[in-house]
């Protein structure tokens, strides 16, 4: 149905991008596509630069080299919610939250080591749902959490509504992460929508965010990150067919279907 959407520009995921053979769709771009220049090229495909200051829950994974591959949530001041797919197979240990974090290559707020992974048990690959996961810090943050959405929040999910997703992803598909924290305003689409782009979609599961005629996206790098209605994470960036395509919207865990496991895995 679709590829997921982690580290793609390590060598580790470069080495994965040009040898994926899970019956997937390739993300990566063609060799013939022109190269847009760094200056040109739009930030979290389509979106603009975003405060940290404004979403302070927002964080990125990282391995203990400090090489980005994932996005996160802070849900309480120790756990993070993120991608299933992100941390499945992963020990504590080779895990690194880096939070209150706006340019990578800056020292401003925290790294957190990983004491903990929680993947939900019914995850077997983003295509297939519960593309969920609970991180426990070695410490508790000081940025605000983000409330996780729950079975009630429907209203959340409405077609149209209009969401913000962010993360350091790629800017490009097939290109370079970004340096510093990008968002895109993307609305959702009805499930029918979503059924007509990915006939495997699975609507208790996922939901789908972005524009028909495609560029605005979340790309590579940026799974794990958040997708936000109304101050709440109603999503999970997960997977998707390539980055910012026309008919091809960004695939998202449905974070309400979760809610009690994940709620479960807070300790509230």
């Amino acid at each position: 149905m679709a590829d997921t959407r982690r580290r793609i520009w390590s060598m580790a995921g470069l080495l994965a991008a040009a040898t994926l053979s899970s019956g997937l769709l390739t993300t990566t771009a063609s060799a013939t596509e022109p190269d847009m220049p760094e200056a040109k090229k739009p930030p979290i495909v389509g979106g603009q630069p975003a405060k940290i200051a404004e979403h302070p829950w927002v964080v990125y994974l990282t391995d203990t080299q400090g090489n980005q591959f994932c996005g996160g949530t802070v849900a309480k001041a120790n756990k993070i919610v993120t991608a299933a797919h992100c941390v499945t197979g992963e020990q504590p240990a080779a895990v690194q939250v880096v939070a209150g974090r706006e340019n990578k290559q800056s020292t401003a707020g925290e790294v957190a080591k990983v004491t903990g992974i929680w993947v939900h048990p019914r995850f077997q690959n983003a295509n297939s749902g519960a593309d969920v996961a609970v991180l426990t810090l070695d410490q508790a943050l000081p940025h605000q959490p983000l409330a996780v959405a729950a079975k009630q929040d429907a209203p959340l999910y409405q077609p149209g509504k209009m969401s913000t997703v962010l993360g350091w992803g790629a800017t490009a598909e097939g290109g370079q992460a970004s340096q510093t924290l990008q968002k895109a305003d993307v609305p959702l689409f009805s499930d029918q929508d979503c059924q007509k782009a990915y006939p495997q979609y699975k609507a208790d599961a996922m939901v789908c965010a972005g524009l028909p005629q495609g560029g605005m996206d979340s790309c590579q790098g940026d799974s794990g990150g958040p997708l936000v209605v109304e101050n709440k994470l109603v999503g999970i960036v997960s997977t998707g067919n390539g980055c910012a395509r026309p008919n091809a919207p960004g695939i998202y865990t449905r974070v309400s279907t979760y809610h009690d496991d994940v709620q479960a895995q807070l300790g509230s």
